[in-house]
């Protein structure tokens, strides 16, 4: 438990105590999501520092948030959501959906980061629709940024969870998905739709015809779009 205390018995207070320090939240949303390993989770949290991380892993495994777990034979750390955790996930998950309906979309949309969004859409893409050949392999290109953070690579194999490269994996490319970061990221989240950003000129796609025109199959959109 933090020593900071709000010096109240509602159970409310009690509540915030263990789950407002920051980035609390996002890293039990990481880890309901199924990631358990530290680069994972950080991935998922890039502006956190790895610091900052490893403390709040700590505190949250104190305060009975997770479990964790060595490999015994590689010796590799993972974190484990616990039973408490598990019963956190409906109520942290409608915080969010209270969240998409009533902060606006111009307010959400001001912080935007691409390692983020890349990750994010890297971890809905149903591979399962995805053509019959041994992998398909979609660029991502956002020009208004640095070039060292302009393109990304999302490679999907059917029947396996798909892979995200921040560096040129040396593939051929069979869609090029050209867009403004803001619009792709409205899209995805439902604050506006893939076909309107494509009518405004704000994404481009450039490609594999069947990759195009099932986009709407692969390209699943956060659960809060819905």
């Amino acid at each position: 438990m933090s020593k900071e205390t709000y010096h109240h018995f509602c159970p409310v207070a009690k509540a915030c105590e263990i789950l407002e320090p920051r980035w609390t939240m996002l890293v039990l949303c990481e880890l309901l999501n199924g990631y358990t390993r530290f680069n994972d989770i950080r991935r998922g949290i890039p502006s956190m520092s790895p610091t900052l991380l490893s403390k709040r892993l700590k505190e949250m495994e104190k305060n009975g948030l997770l479990r964790r777990e060595k490999h015994g034979i590689s010796g590799e750390i993972h974190y484990r959501t616990t039973p408490l955790t598990d019963e956190l996930a409906p109520i942290i998950m409608a915080l969010g959906d209270w969240a998409h309906r009533n902060v606006d979309a111009n307010i959400c949309l001001e912080k935007l980061d691409a390692r983020v969004l890349m990750w994010n859409m890297r971890r809905k893409v149903n591979t399962a629709v995805l053509p019959a050949r041994r992998k398909s392999v979609i660029q991502f290109i956002f020009p208004e940024l640095p070039e060292e953070q302009r393109n990304y690579w999302i490679i999907g194999r059917p029947g396996m969870e798909a892979d995200l490269c921040v560096i040129d994996p040396g593939l051929n490319v069979d869609l090029y998905i050209t867009a403004d970061l803001r619009a792709l990221t409205s899209a995805w989240m439902g604050h506006s739709t893939l076909a309107a950003e494509l009518n405004r000129d704000k994404i481009s796609l450039v490609g594999d015809e069947m990759l195009i025109n099932s986009i709407g199959d692969w390209m699943v959109r956060s659960r809060f779009a819905a």
